[in-house]
């Protein structure tokens, strides 16, 4: 390792994502902040790791480069790993688990016999347990063998980035929290304005909208890997939590759905956001969404696109209703929509601006659409 405080630190997030992401990366300050394939890589130290976890809503992983080395063979792997300074990073009692990728241009090609060598350093030179599986490990160590380079970087989130912990109940496919925050962001939306969701399932983009609106921090509450690292400063990150600003909020948020089981859902994830007060949610088909009184704002919705609910045939009804709706109904409003299908945005007949770039989701590629002002 360097004898540099800092390191390079990689935020994860879903491939067409990244621009999004860097954009709120340099917003917050990070340092080096470079977009890359499948997340943005910055420079910092062990406060940033903790902070970029806390604070930022596009980041789905937050993993910290620990070290590295070359090594042209399993024997060299073996040795090279016993030698590595497991104790700067990792605590006593927790259980390990390690994650190998390699590539063509490296002589270590087969990944399951690198795991069985680092996992057998880790436990017998530092005597970490070694968890059976990813779900049953407190600490996971990515490793990248890449041009016979070992690069070792820790899982410093723990749980994906995207679980709040203030969404307890769903609906069917729910959109991801991470992604919400960063569509909102594509199309725009800076806090200062509402925004309504007509197929808002269990709410994740309206409590999205309404926490970024009063400033909460991304993952106030919930516990993550770094806690078990000897990094750890307890006192710090509790200082980084009570030192955040949380502000009023001028505008008001709207859910709705046709679903009345998904309402409740969605009423008691905004209670536990601290948004339920600038959040309202109602059991309405799409036809009978109304436009809100006040100013005009954006309207933001992810909805069915067959491959995840329902048959695409019967869906292009669904569409065009939502575009006649938002041009009949929402003049000067702006709209964001997130589908896989071309021909299902297209039947809104809505002015969509040029189309993003694909975006991995579930095993699908989706886009995101947005207009101007209608």
């Amino acid at each position: 390792m360097s004898d540099s405080p800092e390191f390079e630190i990689f935020l994860g997030t879903q491939p067409g994502l990244e621009e999004l992401l860097l954009q709120e990366v340099i917003e917050r300050g990070f340092k080096r902040p470079k977009a890359v394939g499948g997340g943005v890589i910055i420079w910092g130290d062990w406060p940033e790791v903790w902070r970029a976890n806390l604070t930022l809503r596009g980041a789905s992983k937050v993993l910290a480069r620990i070290g590295e080395f070359r090594a042209f063979h399993l024997a060299q792997l073996d040795k090279r790993s016993r030698k590595f300074p497991w104790g700067d990073t990792l605590m006593p009692g927790h259980a390990v688990k390690v994650e190998v990728v390699t590539n063509r241009k490296s002589k270590i090609y087969h990944a399951g016999a690198a795991i069985e060598r680092i996992e057998r350093a880790i436990k017998e030179e530092f005597g970490a347990p070694i968890a059976s599986s990813m779900e049953e490990a407190d600490i996971i160590i990515k490793t990248r063998i890449d041009d016979n380079n070992v690069r070792l970087s820790v899982d410093t989130s723990g749980v994906g980035l995207h679980k709040r912990g203030y969404k307890q109940a769903m609906g069917k496919a729910p959109l991801r929290e991470t992604m919400a925050a960063l569509a909102l962001r594509g199309c725009g939306y800076d806090g200062n304005e509402p925004v309504l969701d007509p197929m808002c399932g269990s709410g994740t983009i309206v409590i999205e909208a309404a926490q970024i609106s009063r400033n909460i921090m991304a993952g106030p509450s919930r516990s993550f890997a770094f806690e078990r690292l000897a990094s750890y400063d307890a006192d710090a990150v509790q200082t980084m939590r009570d030192n955040w600003t949380i502000r009023e909020s001028q505008h008001r948020f709207y859910g709705s759905d046709r679903n009345v089981n998904v309402i409740g859902f969605s009423k008691a994830n905004a209670e536990r956001a601290g948004v339920a007060d600038i959040c309202t949610f109602a059991p309405l088909p799409l036809s009978k969404i109304e436009r809100p009184d006040g100013p005009a704002g954006l309207v933001m919705v992810n909805p069915p696109y067959g491959a995840r609910i329902g048959k695409k045939k019967d869906l292009f009804a669904l569409y065009t209703t939502f575009g006649d709706v938002m041009r009949e109904r929402f003049s000067g409003w702006r709209v964001g929509m997130i589908t896989s299908d071309i021909k299902l945005a297209e039947a809104t007949k809505l002015p969509w601006l040029p189309k993003s770039a694909p975006i991995a989701h579930g095993g699908l590629k989706v886009r995101l659409f947005k207009t101007g002002k209608l």
